[in-house]
């Protein structure tokens, strides 16, 4: 392996040492395995590429940085370039930071290529299943969210200002974006791991309401 890509590692675990255990250099990681699986089974990608998103796609996350969704990309960029990947590569890897957030759902996302398509659906699926259902209420506890109230209904169609600032509850998330991601899917791998973990949340939500109404 590439011995810049150890570099890579060792930078992004100091920038996420103490970050919310959400975002943290445990999904890095997961994000970057789950990258590889999907690439592995996906056809001649750049694996440098692959590889060089994954772990850089959540270097500067503007939901932690007042809402700076340039930071990151100029922090990988200067990373990047201090360790002399080649120009065309570095403005790929940049390229694809810039583009694999979900913004609501209604973001035009300006570029797109395999490479991002793999690390798009690896980011995706660690929103799903178990350890989506994880996520997103330890990032709700980290925010204070309120957990759930029945009187307040998830909101859909929000453009990209809207969902950065709603203040919804934990629960509407699983509408508002996690149910949504199965059909957002780009590759077949994505598309087939996705499936799995869906499941499991749908089969979440209905155990919580079943708990929830005093019945299971």
């Amino acid at each position: 392996m590439d011995k810049r890509i150890d570099q890579v590692i060792l930078y992004v675990k100091k920038e996420l040492a103490n970050a919310e255990s959400g975002h943290d250099w445990f999904h890095i990681e997961r994000v970057y395995k789950t990258a590889l699986t999907i690439a592995s089974e996906e056809g001649e990608v750049d694996l440098t590429v692959v590889k060089l998103i994954a772990l850089l796609h959540d270097i500067a996350d503007s939901k932690f940085h007042g809402g700076d969704e340039t930071m990151g990309p100029k922090k990988a960029k200067a990373l990047l370039e201090q360790l002399t990947f080649d120009s065309e590569c570095v403005k790929h890897v940049v390229l694809g930071i810039e583009n694999i957030s979900f913004k609501g759902g209604n973001f035009d996302q300006k570029f797109r290529s395999k490479e991002l398509d793999i690390v798009q659906d690896a980011d995706r699926l660690d929103a799903l299943g178990a350890i989506g259902i994880a996520r997103t209420f330890n990032y709700g506890g980290y925010k204070n969210t309120t957990m759930y109230d029945p009187t307040i209904d998830p909101v859909f169609g929000m453009t990209k200002e809207e969902y950065k600032n709603h203040q919804g509850t934990t629960l509407n998330h699983f509408y508002e974006k996690l149910l949504k991601l199965k059909d957002l899917m780009n590759t077949p791998t994505g598309m087939k791991l996705a499936e799995g973990r869906h499941q499991f949340m749908e089969r979440f939500l209905s155990q919580f309401y079943s708990e929830w109404d005093g019945k299971a």
